[in-house]
């Protein structure tokens, strides 16, 4: 995607967060508390209900949204509030990495309309794309490539949402490689509680998010078996390498994992209560079988993410333990115990050294 020109704010961002679930109704919070945000929701019962209620009662419920957030279900009316009264326009893709694509595309033959010759354009989902193995920043190229006006990044971080709702502290970061749009997106959400730290290794924030969500799993597998919180911080410890060794392979920035969006996600993940991969992993370890844990209604990016991941490590000959045993107990009926035998067993070996080479 070509980058937009690089001009300096005029403006304070005005913004609209795309997708009402849980992460893209608590950024918009956080934004409207600094700037003028409108959040817009596929359905417009849900938009009318949050609307009267001041609350995303599905996702987020008991959690008050501020007065000053407007919140509709006209995908329009959104992009028109972002570009009105010559501010910055921010959009902030709330969407996973399912709904990415269809969102770019909408995207792509609505803006052009509005007349503005700068966008500034972050998404939030961490994963890969199930089909395709893409990571979202090869999504949104790919569907918003012909557009020069789009200057785009992504938005990540350990962050619960319901914590960053209830305007709890949470530091995150805003990777691009236009400095301008992480300037527009740090002044959307940096203050208060909320601070917002700037990088340009996009790759390296992705992976991290991808990949610590698998690591998670593995984690709440552990934790499952009644290993010990040493098992939990070898595999927190193994897996952070085993993530930035696949993020370099890819064109990541070894540094990267040692910020907010490699080891700052990955502890929240795989210790949080919190959090949904951790707890899918929890339930594995004390027998209970994916199909009936995901039927019971939970979503956990790790279990989409982990063939996926597998998949482009094996085609860049990266050596990956842990999202192996993770995809070997989630996809191929091994025991969660057999696989830990199955880490345990593997030769000694040095534990720091070239990132490429085999863990």
């Amino acid at each position: 995607m070509p980058p937009a020109s690089k001009t300096a704010p005029s403006a304070a961002p005005r913004v609209a967060v795309l997708g009402a679930g849980s992460w893209g109704t608590a950024l918009a919070a956080a934004a409207s508390r600094r700037c003028p945000t409108l959040l817009w929701a596929r359905q417009a019962a849900q938009a009318a209900d949050m609307a009267a209620a001041r609350e995303n009662a599905r996702y987020l419920p008991g959690v008050s949204l501020p007065a000053s957030l407007e919140i509709t279900a006209d995908l329009d009316q959104a992009l028109r509030h972002a570009a009105a009264d010559g501010g910055d326009p921010l959009l902030i893709l709330g969407v996973p990495v399912a709904g990415l694509e269809t969102l770019c595309r909408e995207l792509a033959r609505r803006l052009p309309a509005l007349g503005r010759d700068r966008w500034h354009v972050v998404w939030t989902c961490k994963g890969f794309e199930q089909e395709t193995r893409r990571l979202p920043h090869e999504i949104a190229r790919d569907a918003l490539g012909a557009l020069p006006s789009v200057a785009a990044g992504v938005l990540s971080g350990p962050s619960f949402a319901r914590e960053v709702a209830q305007g709890l502290p949470v530091g995150l970061t805003v990777a691009s490689t236009d400095s301008v749009l992480c300037e527009t997106a740090t002044a959307a959400l940096h203050g208060g509680a909320v601070r917002v730290y700037a990088g340009s290794d996009v790759i390296g924030v992705e992976v991290g998010g991808a990949m610590k969500n698998i690591i998670a799993i593995a984690c709440g597998v552990s934790d499952g078996l009644m290993l010990g919180t040493n098992a939990r911080a070898a595999l927190i410890t193994r897996g952070l390498a085993e993530m930035t060794r696949f993020g370099v392979a890819l064109g990541a920035r070894a540094d990267t994992f040692a910020g907010l969006t490699g080891l700052g996600d990955l502890v929240l993940s795989a210790t949080g209560e919190l959090s949904r991969n951790r707890r899918v992993g929890v339930e594995i370890g004390s027998g209970r079988k994916l199909a009936d844990i995901l039927a019971s209604g939970v979503t956990a990016e790790g279990v989409r993410a982990a063939r996926a991941a597998l998949d482009r490590a094996r085609a860049l000959n990266v050596d990956m333990p842990i999202t192996e045993a993770v995809c070997a107990v989630l996809f191929d009926g091994v025991a969660p115990m057999t696989a830990v035998s199955t880490l345990l067993a593997r030769d000694a070996r040095p534990e720091s050294g070239d990132l490429r080479t085999p863990d």
